[in-house]
């Protein structure tokens, strides 16, 4: 299960269409709770707490799975790398700008990442930009810019915040480029598991350091504990598991561009669950990002036609 070159002419895996659903649907619930938890843990200690969990549940499966734990010679640098970009730059960023918007709103600007990949892959992987990316782009953007309209105001107001989610956005596609650019040849789990352990290290020191208040959520509200139970084992297991399958089977550029539904169903949960009233413009943006990933997923007929 080692991250395979990429092939961005051969038709996209049926396995990526399902595991899609789920990380969108997985993904998009953990907004309102990542911003219920904030009720009751303090912001590096929530995520020093779910990365804890995901770690051990990681290395777990990959020693019921047999999957080797040795990370390659030489590799340490690049993991590190990754991880630093994926998981603790983009951890502290991203939760330090939801403790100032709406977290709906939050996960828009965090998804902002496919701006950022586009060029990168383009520069470093030397991806060819073809016009089903461009039109898929365009229509996920424009989806997102719909929403983001909504909250100029917001971010008149919150800054810092809007820049937070911004820079966490960033760092996301930086990360998901470095692992295509500089992979590290492991089984997934592992690799997951490692890039793990490297962000909690520097992200529990500084919960340490500058924060006070419970380090996990055993004695708080139920609902504040079932949600923090919640990213630390289901958004930070599996869908983490799934998210770094996806782009191991697809481009840089498809992974994240189709990934644009998550802030969508971000918006539409916290909705739900926090209680906001939709607009006009989410259900519009809903229908462009649903058409960005048609462009973006459905294979070119002389593709679909094998």
């Amino acid at each position: 299960m080692t991250p395979p070159k990429d092939q961005p002419s051969q038709a996209i895996p049926v396995s990526v269409y399902w595991m899609l659903a789920l990380v969108a649907v997985i993904w998009g619930l953990s907004w309102p709770f990542m911003k219920l938890s904030l009720s009751g843990m303090e912001p590096l200690r929530y995520r020093s707490f779910g990365m804890f969990g995901a770690m051990c549940g990681l290395f777990l499966i990959a020693r019921i799975t047999g999957a080797s734990m040795r990370i390659p010679e030489g590799a340490m640098p690049r993991l590190t790398l990754i991880a630093f970009f994926n998981l603790a730059g983009w951890s502290m960023l991203m939760i330090f700008g939801l403790q100032l918007l709406p977290a709906g709103r939050a996960s828009i600007l965090a998804y902002t990442f496919p701006l950022w990949t586009v060029p990168l892959s383009a520069w470093l992987m030397k991806e060819p930009i073809t016009t089903r990316k461009v039109c898929g782009l365009a229509m996920g953007v424009a989806g997102m810019g719909l929403l983001i309209g909504d909250e100029l105001l917001v971010m008149g107001r919150s800054p810092l915040g809007a820049l937070l989610l911004i820079g966490s956005a960033i760092f996301w596609a930086f990360g998901t480029i470095a692992m295509k650019r500089w992979p590290v040849h492991m089984p997934l789990v592992s690799f997951t598991a490692w890039q793990t352990l490297v962000a909690f290290v520097p992200i529990f020191g500084l919960s340490l350091w500058l924060e006070k208040g419970p380090m996990h959520p055993f004695g708080l509200p139920v609902p504040v504990m079932l949600a923090v139970l919640y990213g630390a084992l289901i958004a930070s297991i599996f869908a983490q598991w799934m998210w770094y399958r996806i782009v191991q089977l697809t481009s840089a550029t498809v992974s994240s561009i189709s990934i644009t539904v998550v802030p969508v169903m971000g918006v539409f949960f916290s909705m739900l669950i926090l209680g906001e009233a939709p607009h006009a413009t989410d259900y519009a943006a809903l229908a462009l990002v649903v058409g960005s990933l048609g462009f973006i997923l459905i294979p070119p007929r002389s593709q679909s036609g094998k």
